[in-house]
C-alpha cells in the first residue's frame, strides 16, 4: 500500500462511521488496494450490505473503486462507548489485529442554532462523538501501532475548525479540537514511524446536512443547491493518497473545498 519496498504485511484499515458517506467510500477505495478492512458503525444492516459488496457476497464489484473479494470484519460500534471500543479492539480476529491505518471518520454536526437557543443535548452528542469517540478509538489502537513502529492515524476534521460561521458553535469547536489533537499526537509520536493526518473537508454532499437538520430533506438539499460540492469519493481519494505516500512523508493537515466555496468576509452589523 505504500510506495516503498513491499515486504510489509497486508495493511489493516479500521474505519469508524463506515456505514455511509465518507466512511463507505473510504472502505471501497482501500478495498480496491487489497487492504483488510474493519468496518465499524452503529447501523449494522448497512455494514452488512457494504461487507457483502466488498467481499463479493453481494452484487460484486462496486462502480466507484471497490473490489469484490476483500477481507472484511464488521463491528457494530458506538464510538462514544469507551468500554465497547476497547472490547471491539481486544476481540479483533488475529488476521485483523495489527491495525496499520485508523480512520477516525465517525462524527457530524447536529443543529445550526445560535448558542443561546441551541439544544444542549445536541451539543453533548457532538462532543461525545467528534471528540470523545475519536479519543477512545485512538487510545485503543495507538499503543499497538507504536509497539510495531508502524501505523497511521487519519482524523476527519472540517474547515469549520478554522473558519467560524453562524451556528457552528460547538461543531466548529469540536473540529478545532481534532485539528489540535492531531498536531499534538505528532509531537508525542516523534521518534516513531506512526503518522498522523487531519483531513479537513469543506462543503461535501453526504448525509451530513440531513443529520444536521434532523431528517429535513428539503433543508438539507438546499445546502448543495446551485453548486458542485465535494463528494465522498473525493475525500476517500485524499485519505488514500495520504496513507499511500512513502512512509517517511507525513501530511499533517489537508484542507479541501469545492472550487465554488471560499472563505467568508468579516460580518458587520450596521445600525
Amino acid at each position: 500500500m505504500t510506495h516503498s519496498a513491499s515486504t510489509e504485511p497486508t495493511p489493516v484499515v479500521f474505519i469508524t462511521g463506515a456505514s455511509a458517506g465518507f466512511g463507505a467510500a473510504i472502505a471501497r477505495r482501500f478495498a480496491g488496494l487489497g487492504a483488510r478492512l474493519i468496518l465499524a458503525a452503529r447501523r449494522h444492516e448497512r455494514l452488512e450490505a457494504l461487507a457483502d459488496e466488498l467481499t463479493g457476497r453481494g452484487a460484486g464489484p462496486s462502480s466507484d473503486g471497490g473490489r469484490a473479494g476483500a477481507a472484511v470484519h464488521i463491528v457494530r460500534l458506538d464510538v462514544r462507548d469507551r468500554a465497547a471500543v476497547d472490547r471491539a479492539v481486544a476481540e479483533l480476529p488475529p488476521e485483523f489485529s495489527e491495525v496499520s491505518v485508523l480512520v477516525n471518520n465517525a462524527g457530524g454536526a447536529i443543529g445550526l442554532s445560535p448558542a443561546h437557543t441551541a439544544d444542549p443535548d445536541d451539543w453533548e452528542q457532538m462532543v461525545d462523538t467528534n471528540i470523545k469517540g475519536l479519543l477512545h478509538c485512538t487510545r485503543a489502537l495507538l499503543p499497538g501501532m507504536v509497539a510495531r513502529d508502524r501505523g497511521h492515524v487519519i482524523n476527519i476534521g472540517s474547515v469549520a475548525a478554522g473558519t467560524p460561521y453562524p451556528g457552528s458553535n460547538v461543531y466548529g469547536a469540536c473540529k478545532a479540537f481534532v485539528a489540535q489533537f492531531s498536531l499534538n499526537l505528532r509531537a508525542d509520536l516523534l521518534g516513531s514511524r506512526v503518522r498522523v493526518t487531519d483531513i479537513e473537508p469543506g462543503l461535501a454532499e453526504t448525509e451530513f446536512s440531513l443529520v444536521r437538520f434532523k431528517g429535513d430533506s428539503d433543508r438539507a438539499a438546499a445546502v448543495y443547491q446551485g453548486v458542485k460540492p465535494l463528494s465522498a469519493e473525493d475525500i476517500a481519494e485524499s485519505v488514500v493518497w495520504c496513507a499511500t505516500l512513502p512512509e517517511h512523508v507525513n501530511v499533517n493537515r489537508l484542507e479541501l473545498m469545492p472550487v465554488m466555496q471560499a472563505f467568508a468576509g468579516f460580518a458587520v452589523k450596521r445600525s
